[in-house]
């Protein structure tokens, strides 16, 4: 199937189809929400309420999965590949069924705990029932989305001249998902999200692989945020960091493995994020310590004692932009 439209045209066109499928669902539950009894809200759930929710969940999750097929091909025709189909998806296998393995009913009954559990801690009805809202518009908009995303992971396969996809982010995104703009996975290879995420995958043929990572730039998605902008979504000493030249990726990622330790003859933050024995901060000072002849050529018998510290720690410890860019650099966030 040839088409005259871009990948990146396909891709933003897909996403929002998909997020039209996902809103059409979510408007159906929050009207179906307003008819439970708030006198017998388990009754009127087992009764209408439930089954007919979990029927407009499965009916998004059907329309969203059977989306996938179309969507590869047209990509497949952009990039001027010939198709090599070896099998097609059946979309009613992605709907009916959390993403989980549980039922749909399950799921969404804890929306009803939800409000329940606000009612015997002392919240209105009125409030209760808008938390319960809240977690039944969530959970039926994740479901719906990710019968979408697992439909084109298994189209992709099924599409042979299909070698991968490239992480497609859309604006406005957090930190964790700014950093993989652009990057390129197997096809083969599951799709990483956060509760929430809306990055899509792009399908790419082998011969078009590559050739997508101007996507959404990372560094020029944090330039275009406003300093303002830029602190919120990084972290104040993050943004900073950035600002100075650090390693976006470094930066992000130092902030999974924060912990808090003595050293320096203070209590200080600090990250276990590249200091094991593949890291690039452990290799780093395994090279100054041959280099400073404390251990042989080899590296043996190295042990990492210094702590990482994290970017907030640098800019309390150091006395002048000098400093604090050396340490950066001494520390693996800046080259």
């Amino acid at each position: 199937m040839r088409t005259t439209r871009s990948v990146r045209e396909l891709a933003l066109l897909f996403q929002a189809a998909q997020a039209r499928r996902t809103r059409l669902a979510a408007n159906e539950v929050q009207r179906l929400w307003g008819q439970l009894d708030r006198a017998n809200l388990s009754g009127s759930w087992n009764a209408s309420v439930g089954p007919r929710i979990v029927r407009a969940i499965t009916a998004g999750q059907l329309s969203s999965a059977a989306a996938a097929d179309g969507y590869v091909d047209e990509v497949v025709g952009a990039e001027g590949a010939d198709s090599d189909r070896a099998g097609r998806i059946r979309p009613e296998a992605f709907a009916g069924v959390a993403a989980d393995g549980r039922s749909l009913d399950s799921l969404m009954l804890l929306s009803v705990i939800t409000t329940k559990q606000g009612i015997g801690a002392g919240l209105s009805t009125d409030d209760a029932m808008m938390r319960g809202l809240q977690q039944a518009l969530r959970l039926s908009s994740s479901e719906v989305t990710q019968a979408g995303r697992s439909a084109v992971g298994s189209s992709m396969v099924g599409q042979r001249t299909i070698q991968g996809y490239v992480r497609v982010v859309n604006p406005p995104a957090c930190s964790r998902c700014v950093i993989l703009a652009g990057k390129e996975y197997g096809w083969n290879k599951g799709f990483q999200r956060h509760p929430r995420c809306d990055c899509v995958h792009l399908p790419t043929t082998l011969v078009a692989r590559r050739q997508h990572r101007g996507f959404i730039d990372p560094k020029d998605y944090f330039n275009s945020l406003s300093t303002a902008e830029q602190n919120r979504v990084f972290g104040l000493a993050g943004a900073r960091a950035i600002r100075e030249g650090a390693d976006m990726a470094q930066i992000v990622n130092a902030r999974r493995g924060m912990y808090t330790t003595t050293a320096y003859g203070r209590t200080v933050q600090a990250t276990y994020e590249g200091a094991t024995r593949r890291g690039a901060f452990y290799r780093q000072e395994r090279r100054r310590a041959i280099d400073r002849g404390l251990v042989g050529p080899s590296g043996r018998g190295f042990q990492l004692r210094t702590p990482r510290l994290m970017p907030e720690e640098i800019f309390r410890l150091a006395d002048s932009r000098d400093e604090a860019i050396a340490m950066l650099r001494r520390f693996g966030y800046l080259t």
